[in-house]
């Protein structure tokens, strides 16, 4: 039996043959290995660094290695948030010539912890809900792919958070299968294995006394199918928007808004018909719209204000002839936010007068714009556009307020 590894990039294979696959993964040297929090699996893992990468090493049997290699590489080539795929590794035997199990290798995924590791210390209730919301979305955009995933639980998954942004990541896909469409009944069948399963595991958690007292556990576990169940209405239902009517793809991202998500990416097809819209929901922490909007535009404001004017910013970018979300030739976001100031924004905090304006910052005026925005569209069911809103917000709104406003008597 001869040692044979099968990996998705020709340079991985020199530097994974420097590991020590004659002896069971159990009892690797402590040379080999990182010290990483590790989730709960029925196999061995560790985690080991070859090269200058570090790697998650799994023992299994050689069909279920193959198996669940192929399945993470369709993930990743459907774009799913899944750990890469790196290499199996068979014909693995120990220096008495006895065979030991194969392998399957995924690339450790920077920043992302266990379940088990975020709740160390009690979380908050509100952000054992955002990391529930972040698996809800993880298990739509599963199952939009045609994954079935077969044994959802926290335990399969790593959770990672940056820049306030909460994403759940796919780990173990070993009871997993692709179809080209789900049915209601394999929905259906991952949501209740899900709901079983995060119940039993937060009892884990509150009998370990690392959860929060104000926490049931049964009634998270249903929260995660309901909300589950209003987030995949809200992406599947097919609309074409005609172009002047920009305002329904307002009042969808303002549909997500209210369910308690947001839009990480929008893209629009566009056809004879009108436009249609696909959104990619996410999970966002306190503050996080306020720093991105700096971030992105320079602009200071209040948070729902920063969200307000972020949405008009993705909405407007993704109508761009040269937005294109992880292309490297398309704009880089940062341009495409300062074009919106320039064309956008600032006209249209310009085009209300100073006079009137009565200390408001230019980041309100912008949001009760986009407001004032959505309701004439609204009533007149159709886009009637900045120039028009900022006509009809000065005559209905501002100027009623400045003659109401009291005068200094002298």
């Amino acid at each position: 039996m001869e040692l044979q590894i099968t990996a998705t990039d020709p340079a991985h294979p020199a530097t994974l043959l420097d590991l020590p696959w004659d002896v069971p993964l159990a009892e690797w040297p402590e040379k080999h290995l990182v010290a990483l929090p590790r989730g709960i699996s029925r196999h061995v893992v560790r985690f080991a660094r070859a090269g200058s990468e570090v790697f998650a090493v799994k023992e299994v049997g050689e069909w279920a290695a193959v198996r669940e290699y192929a399945l993470l590489r369709d993930l990743d080539r459907l774009a799913v948030p899944a750990v890469d795929p790196v290499a199996v590794v068979t014909g693995r035997v120990d220096p008495e010539g006895e065979p030991l199990e194969p392998v399957l290798i995924t690339r450790q995924l920077k920043g992302s912890l266990p379940y088990r590791s975020m709740f160390e210390t009690t979380m908050r209730p509100t952000t054992i809900k955002r990391l529930l919301d972040a698996l809800a979305v993880l298990l739509v955009r599963l199952h939009l792919s045609g994954f079935a995933w077969g044994d959802c639980s926290l335990s399969n998954t790593l959770f990672r958070r940056d820049a306030g942004a909460y994403a759940a990541y796919l780990v173990d896909a070993e009871t997993g299968q692709i179809q080209p469409r789900l049915s209601q009944g394999q929905r259906d069948y991952d949501l209740e294995v899900a709901q079983v399963n995060i119940v039993g595991e937060l009892m884990d958690l509150e009998a370990g006394g690392s959860l929060h007292p104000s926490v049931d556990p049964v009634p998270f576990g249903q929260e995660i199918v309901e909300r589950y169940g209003d987030l995949w209405h809200e992406l599947t239902r097919t609309s074409i928007y005609p172009r002047d009517k920009r305002h329904y793809i307002d009042h969808r991202i303002r549909r997500l808004n209210e369910l308690g998500f947001d839009v990480a990416e929008m893209q629009i097809q566009r056809s004879p018909d009108g436009d249609a819209v696909t959104f990619l929901p996410k999970v966002v922490d306190a503050g996080h719209h306020q720093r991105q909007l700096l971030r992105l535009t320079g602009l200071d404001a209040e948070e729902n204000q920063a969200r307000s004017l972020l949405n008009d910013l993705e909405t407007w970018m993704a109508t761009q002839e040269d937005y294109a979300p992880g292309d490297p030739l398309g704009a880089r976001p940062e341009v495409l936010a300062h074009r919106w100031v320039r064309d956008v924004f600032r006209p249209a905090v310009r085009a209300v007068p100073g006079e009137l304006r009565d200390g408001i910052d230019t980041a309100q005026i912008y949001h009760e714009l986009l407001e004032h925005r959505w309701y004439l569209s609204e009533r007149a069911q159709r886009d009637v556009g900045m120039a028009a809103t900022a006509e009809d917000y000065i005559l209905t709104i501002l100027r009623p307020r400045a003659e109401a406003a009291p005068h200094d008597v002298p």
